[in-house]
């Protein structure tokens, strides 16, 4: 079956494409420049890999992009089976996370400008430029940590949806609810506990595959809501 005939493949390719697209800004950028109380070495290394870091920056525009387009498919393979959810899936997982996304492109612009010491900033000594650096990284930190929360609650409606759908494995369904849950714990904890950030994000990593799990069952076998498949059926 062709992808225009499964909408389910639709979504799958846009979920991979953001898999392909988040990392980079999320993981690799803060592992390879960031040094942990060092303002300092955290600066120069932003300065020495500009280009690296745009490419960050970049990835977040055209994720913020991919995650409404995904928004939007996902809510062509639900509306049938549940309009409302559907809805809040878009609005939880797509609008509002892809703004926050573009804010954090806006305060990762601010980092860089002041990773590169312009003439306008030469009213600050070094180490209060390195200083306010860290402080927008530490803003982007704080988003993305909030942002957390979102990544959570649009699974549970993406949940609700694929176990009424009876064209997905409800255990795809409930995994997706679990996975759920454990972003928003994650966000409760980096904004309470921060300390125990990275310990509860590696506890939680069996619940985290639940996107995983629905992104390649939608790549590989796809999925076609009944009343799709029997207009195509009729028209044939």
């Amino acid at each position: 079956m062709s992808p225009a005939r499964n909408p389910g493949r639709v979504v799958g390719f846009w979920y991979l494409l953001l898999v392909f697209l988040g990392p980079l800004r999320l993981i690799y950028i803060p592992n390879k420049l960031f040094v942990p109380g060092n303002a300092a070495a955290t600066a120069s290394n932003i300065a020495a890999h500009e280009w690296l870091f745009r490419f960050g920056m970049l990835s977040n525009v055209l994720g913020a992009v991919v995650l409404i387009f995904l928004a939007l498919a996902f809510y062509r393979l639900f509306k049938d089976v549940d309009q409302q959810l559907a809805v809040l899936l878009v609005i939880t997982g797509g609008v509002m996370p892809a703004v926050l996304t573009l804010v954090n492109v806006g305060i990762d612009g601010a980092a860089l400008t002041v990773a590169g010491g312009p003439d306008f900033l030469s009213v600050f000594d070094k180490s209060q430029r390195d200083a306010l650096l860290v402080l927008f990284l530490r803003f982007n930190h704080y988003q993305v940590v909030a942002a957390e929360v979102l990544w959570g609650l649009w699974l549970f409606p993406m949940g609700a949806l694929a176990y009424k759908s009876g064209f997905l494995p409800r255990f795809i369904g409930v995994w997706l609810i679990i996975n759920g849950v454990a972003y928003v714990v994650l966000c409760f904890t980096g904004i309470l506990f921060p300390a125990y950030q990275d310990k509860v994000f590696l506890y939680s990593q069996p619940a985290l595959f639940g996107e995983l799990a629905i992104m390649l069952w939608l790549l590989i076998k796809g999925a076609n809501p009944p009343a799709l498949g029997h207009n195509f059926t009729a028209r044939s």
